[in-house]
């Protein structure tokens, strides 16, 4: 049975991770743009940091917390080096250093996703039930700090910098009420290809593993159409309040969190991260069908953020702490973070860049054929999957 007291160190911990990460990454594009009048083309590249850090750094920092160092000291010099970065960041005015700083920083903080995820599996009785019980946590984390911030009106102030610096620093303090390391793997004489993740890659050697994180991969591009560009076409075609509505996202995403567990038991993998796919899709055709302002249509695509998030991204994470062995945990987080955040993010934020640009002329957005860019691509993806990832109903 789940257990609130025992597990509150790490429902704290996610709370944590999300939160301080909900603070500023929302609002970082207003204090750019607005404060250090940054172009968009700037902005664009200092959002860009954390895909390009997400496809380097946590696989290293898996391997390290799989074979070198108790993963809560990885996590909590993690965050520290972070401090010290978004110190540096409030400080900085040139476009320059704050891309640096922010890179190093991005850095620091990609690898902690994975790394969470690991610890929390690792310290659960039973991860795949229990797991959404206190990642949701994250989402509520999300959500409250995104309404504070709103609520100071200080999105375009380096404030929300320092509100992550504080919830940072908690989370270092945390770490240490994190339950000491339960994998008992050897922890010296790691090969050199080990260092460098190759063991982590071997899983990609099974059939629905390989298939599972291509799949992940490719529906994290049209996933950067979302982040990337709804608050724009909300504001573009005269929706109200769109950063408060697009809020209903993350509520949904709490209740498909909490249906998770009993979703992935009566169905399995495959029809979870089918029905996901297929979500995406349902999404954007939503949208491109909502341009003209058809406030249904356009809640109906917010509103599918749970399904389209929980029965992806959390469910992959589950069947990738149920795939690998407990040496290698770790570092397969590392390497589902790398596909999703890193490589897949890369590419479609170079990818929605272009659409967008393609379908805007005399600065006027034509929304709905690009939203059918997405939506096509996420139907792509899940006719694939369809196909090649085995029928597999625990895992």
């Amino acid at each position: 049975m789940f257990s609130v007291r025992k597990n509150l160190p790490i429902t704290l911990m996610l709370f944590l991770q999300y939160t301080l990460w909900g603070a500023w990454y929302v609002t970082l594009g207003t204090y750019l743009g607005q404060t250090l009048q940054f172009t968009g083309t700037q902005i664009g590249l200092v959002y860009g940091t954390f895909a390009l850090s997400a496809i380097f750094s946590p696989l290293i920092s898996g391997v390290l917390a799989d074979h070198l160092y108790a993963p809560r000291k990885v996590l909590a010099s993690l965050h520290l080096l972070g401090v010290i970065f978004l110190f540096f960041i409030v400080q900085s005015e040139t476009f320059t250093d704050v891309y640096l700083l922010i890179f190093l920083y991005a850095l620091c903080y990609m690898p902690t996703i994975a790394l969470t995820n690991s610890i929390a599996m690792a310290n659960l009785d039973d991860p795949e039930s229990d797991f959404p019980k206190v990642r949701v946590m994250g989402t509520l984390g999300w959500i409250l700090v995104g309404w504070v911030v709103s609520f100071l009106e200080i999105e375009a102030s380096y404030y929300p910098i320092f509100i992550a610096l504080g919830l940072s620093l908690l989370m270092v303090l945390n770490c240490w009420w994190l339950p000491k390391e339960v994998n008992t793997s050897a922890k010296s004489s790691v090969s050199f290809k080990t260092l460098i993740g190759l063991d982590a890659l071997m899983l990609l050697k099974e059939r629905a593993f390989l298939t599972l994180m291509l799949a992940s991969l490719l529906i994290s591009i049209p996933l950067s159409f979302y982040f990337g560009f709804t608050n724009l076409f909300l504001n573009d075609i005269g929706v109200s309040y769109p950063a408060a509505k697009m809020t209903f996202g993350q509520v949904s995403e709490i209740l498909f969190m909490l249906l998770l567990p009993v979703a992935l038991r009566k169905f399995g993998i495959k029809w979870i991260v089918l029905a996901a796919m297929l979500a995406w899709a349902l999404r954007y055709l939503s949208f491109s069908l909502g341009a003209d302002n058809n406030f249904a249509l356009l809640m109906l695509g917010i509103l599918l953020h749970g399904i389209c998030y929980d029965f992806f991204f959390v469910a992959g994470q589950i069947y990738v702490n149920q795939s690998a062995p407990s040496r290698l945990r770790n570092s397969a987080q590392g390497l589902l973070t790398q596909f999703t955040y890193g490589i897949g993010m890369f590419l479609g934020t170079w990818l929605s860049g272009l659409t967008v640009t393609y379908f805007t002329s005399e600065n006027q957005y034509h929304w709905q054929p690009i939203w059918l860019v997405p939506a096509a691509l996420s139907l792509a993806v899940a006719v694939g999957f369809y196909f090649i990832f085995p029928s597999i109903k625990n895992k």
